[in-house]
């Protein structure tokens, strides 16, 4: 009797007790902060705990987001099962189904309408290894040309001007660990306070240190709080106030000549260009008074080290490559850059924002940041995968664009892995008639999202607790992310969901991955040679370095902490400087009687993108459970709309219904409203489709808008 009574009690101590560990990263932004998840049962309950672990990005910091991260794949929600729509009602199917239901699908689509007729559309939140297997998938096992992903709305505006500036483009040309100790920072559209919040510690300090900081954004924010001198510059004129500040520099003799002479071409013509313009008109059209452009240019230029970063404020402009590019001829013009404690930062939105727009994903791009159309480059990708160079198809177009190729059933049919465009885009109503004309669309997630509702055939996804692989975080560090929990129900890592369509379609013998592992191996072949080299990184370095710097050419190689300090990526290593001018060779939407507010939009702190993960967190839903409308008070009242009341918020596009919010932090003739809620809140059914003429970015922060009471 004794016997089984210990037997009972230590049955009932384990279950009480139990308790797993799993090693992961946050699914969120950039920093991807390193962080366990600790489950633990109690008799038949579970409970989740998370703690940040240490790593050189964050430090073991986590904001709330990754906190509660956990909440999302064990919601109720979550898809388990392959669905397949049947008069308008999703029915669970087998795998084996829905993969020949693919097959066939897209053999008939491309036997009618041509190869050209599938598009594929990706993500910037899904590893290297699945960034890179998916442009590999659509040029070697679909061989359509058109691929493109959600990273288009987010970072190409500044990875474009990088390009086109030092030849190649990495988020942060120096380690993180640089900012407490530089003298001077310019933060242009960014407010990371609420996009990365375990990046501001680095900026706090270097605040103690003595750095003097300098934000342009037409909002206060709690990142402009840090400031000593906030440029509260009108929409859409941040190319302009560059011009403003490169002006002074200038005319103050503040260039850094020597470094000008060796490092860069172009100045003269810049020079020349700045010289015809006036400050007074810079002032009136930037609403920056000329004193405070003077303040900020003076202090930035005559310090001895200083760093500049940008993000969407900037960025999400129809001339967001150009003003990114002014903003780097004023780090040119002074130095600032390839030195220790100098630098530029893009501060990268998606998680793996960096690395997913590396590998292919883009439409012009092949791995290692090569180009499809270069033909050197064609030839060494195409060895890798064992192809004709030949066979592989040739540039396609910006993600935007393919929906209008749909509009003109030029596409018919689309492979759709984790986004969420028909919130995301710009012109969400015509977005969504777009897809309206897909004969077949097949979308890889976790949820029903708004797209995936649309969608034929919905294949379930695995999560970050689950889905092991490399992503590179905003200083472009490739980290390894840990998963080792077991997928739930018939759930599958999309590496697998490619690897078993390649084989239905009859390429398997191009796609014989077993693991993450594998897949990352064949990457480092592809990029060995290529800007973003990953030729020397190996999972086992990532586990003993805790993440390694790119470009990192080979097993001896260290990693590149800090880009530039000899030469540019050029061929004859020297940075490009342009004249920019004032304002955008396409016309921005201006404000008139009908429409007499300016619209910017962006993200806030307890959601993240199209909030199909964080509003499935009852904890992140619970803070900001509905959209608003930030508006003046002075402007409230000239349009009849009191403090927390519903506000119908109309531009040429369409119109949404929100709640206000009365703030003084907010320019009399602009409004804001965060970008993370759907249908009747969903604020890209406001944005133009007009689009940057070098990268494709969408005018998300500039559109003209009225508001009246509901």
């Amino acid at each position: 009797m004794t016997d089984l009574l210990l037997k009972y009690f230590r049955t009932k101590q384990q279950e009480v007790q139990s308790e797993k560990v799993y090693d992961t990263q946050c699914p969120f932004c950039s920093m991807q902060c390193k962080m366990q998840l600790i489950e633990q049962s109690v008799v038949s309950r579970k409970t989740f705990k998370t703690i940040g672990k240490d790593n050189p990005t964050s430090q073991g910091r986590l904001c709330v987001k990754g906190m509660n991260a956990h909440q999302h794949p064990f919601h109720k929600d979550r898809i388990m099962h392959p669905l397949q729509k049947v008069n308008g009602e999703f029915v669970q199917i087998s795998w084996e189904k829905a993969l020949q239901h693919i097959k066939e699908q897209f053999e008939s689509i491309q036997a009618t309408d041509g190869h050209d007729a599938l598009s594929v559309y990706g993500s910037a939140s899904i590893t290297n290894e699945e960034a890179y297997l998916l442009g590999k998938f659509a040029r070697v096992a679909l061989k359509t040309p058109y691929i493109d992903y959600n990273g288009r709305l987010c970072m190409s505006a500044a990875a474009t001007a990088a390009n086109q500036t030092f030849g190649v483009d990495r988020g942060l040309t120096n380690a993180l660990n640089e900012v407490p100790h530089t003298r001077v920072i310019i933060l242009a559209g960014t407010n990371i306070a609420e996009c990365q919040p375990t990046i501001m510690p680095y900026f706090e300090k270097a605040k103690e240190n003595g750095a003097y900081i300098i934000a342009i954004d037409p909002r206060e924010t709690a990142t402009t709080k840090l400031a000593d001198l906030h440029l509260k510059v009108k929409p859409g004129m941040d190319a302009a106030l560059a011009n403003g500040l490169l002006k002074v520099i200038i005319d103050e003799d503040l260039v850094d000549k020597q470094f000008v002479q060796e490092r860069a071409t172009g100045f003269e013509k810049v020079k020349e260009h700045i010289n015809s313009l006036s400050l007074d008109e810079i002032s009136t059209l930037t609403d920056v008074p000329i004193e405070q452009m003077r303040t900020a240019a003076i202090k930035f230029a005559s310090e001895d080290s200083g760093m500049l970063f940008s993000a969407r404020g900037v960025e999400q402009q129809i001339d967001g490559t150009h003003a990114v590019r002014n903003l780097l001829n004023i780090l040119i013009s002074t130095g600032k850059i390839g030195k220790k404690y100098s630098g530029y930062g893009a501060i990268t939105g998606q998680g793996n924002g960096q690395g997913a727009r590396e590998h292919g994903q883009k439409a012009d791009q092949l791995p290692g940041y090569r180009s499809i159309e270069n033909e050197e480059h064609r030839e060494q990708v195409a060895k890798v995968w064992g192809v004709d160079k030949d066979e592989l198809p040739r540039k396609g177009v910006s993600a935007y664009e393919m929906f209008q190729k749909i509009d003109e059933g030029k596409i018919t049919g689309m492979f759709l892995m984790c986004s969420n465009p028909v919130v995301s885009n710009p012109n969400a109503n015509f977005i969504k008639k777009a897809l309206k004309k897909l004969k077949f669309l097949v979308a890889v997630e976790m949820f029903i999202s708004e797209t995936a509702e649309m969608a034929d055939l919905i294949l379930p996804t695995s999560s970050y607790l689950e889905d092991e692989g490399t992503m590179t975080n905003l200083e472009g560090r490739v980290t390894l992310r840990e998963a080792s929990r077991p997928c739930p129900g018939e759930v599958k890592h999309d590496w697998e969901i490619l690897c078993e369509i390649a084989k239905v379609l009859g390429k398997e013998k191009y796609f014989p991955f077993t693991c993450a592992e594998d897949i990352f191996n064949e990457l480092r072949e592809a990029s060995k040679g290529g800007a973003a080299d990953y030729f020397g990184i190996t999972y086992d370095r990532i586990r003993k370095e805790q993440g390694i710097l790119w470009p990192c050419p080979n097993l001896d190689h260290k990693g590149t902490v800090r880009l530039f300090e000899n030469e540019f990526a050029h061929s004859d290593g020297r940075a490009r400087m342009i004249p920019v001018s004032n304002l955008s060779e396409i016309p921005k939407e201006k404000v008139d009687e009908e429409y007499p507010l300016y619209l910017t939009t962006g993200r806030i702190v307890s959601h993240y993108l199209t909030g199909v993960q964080t509003r499935k967190s009852s904890a992140l839903a619970a803070r900001n459970f509905e959209s608003y409308l930030e508006i003046h008070p002075e402007t409230a009242k000239r349009y009849n709309i009191e403090h927390n009341n519903l506000v119908s918020v109309t531009s040429k596009r369409g119109n949404i219904v929100v709640r206000s919010k009365l703030s003084e932090k907010i320019r009399k003739d602009t409004v804001f409203v965060p970008i993370h809620w759907t249908e009747a809140q969903n604020v890209n059914l406001l944005v133009g489709e007009d689009l940057d003429p070098s990268c494709k970015m969408p005018g998300f922060k500039v559109n003209a808008v009225r508001v009246a009471p509901v």
